[in-house]
């Protein structure tokens, strides 16, 4: 069993910043594919970003030279750093690990994070 918790998230002014972290537990992450997730209100649930047990990493187009994923297998935890954000990446956002993250089928999810940017 793997369990997810992500931290960091909360309201920010346009063009701000926020690095959110998503701490796991139950097994290592050093060799495991995982991604960051969000989904707005009406909206279907997308990949933000995922990076492979190899550590190759891919964005949405949405959000590539802005975003960053990143992670620390000393910590056992994801990041998703997020730059320069826009009202349009508010959204609740979610870890998963597992190697269908790609076609958005993961084994587990955290429980989520809320992001709100305002104009």
């Amino acid at each position: 069993q793997v369990q997810l918790v992500e931290s960091g998230g909360g309201w920010v002014q346009a063009g701000g910043s926020l690095r959110l972290s998503c701490a796991a537990s139950g097994r290592p992450i050093r060799f495991s594919t995982m991604g960051w997730f969000r989904q707005a209100p009406g909206k279907q649930r997308e990949l933000v970003a995922g990076i492979s047990a190899a550590g190759i990493t891919n964005y949405a187009n949405s959000v590539k030279g802005r975003f960053t994923i990143s992670r620390d297998g000393a910590k056992n935890t994801l990041y998703l750093q997020m730059n320069s954000l826009k009202p349009e990446d508010t959204a609740v956002y979610y870890c998963a690990v597992g190697s269908g993250i790609w076609s958005s089928q993961a084994d587990y999810w955290g429980q989520g994070t809320q992001v709100t940017v305002s104009t």
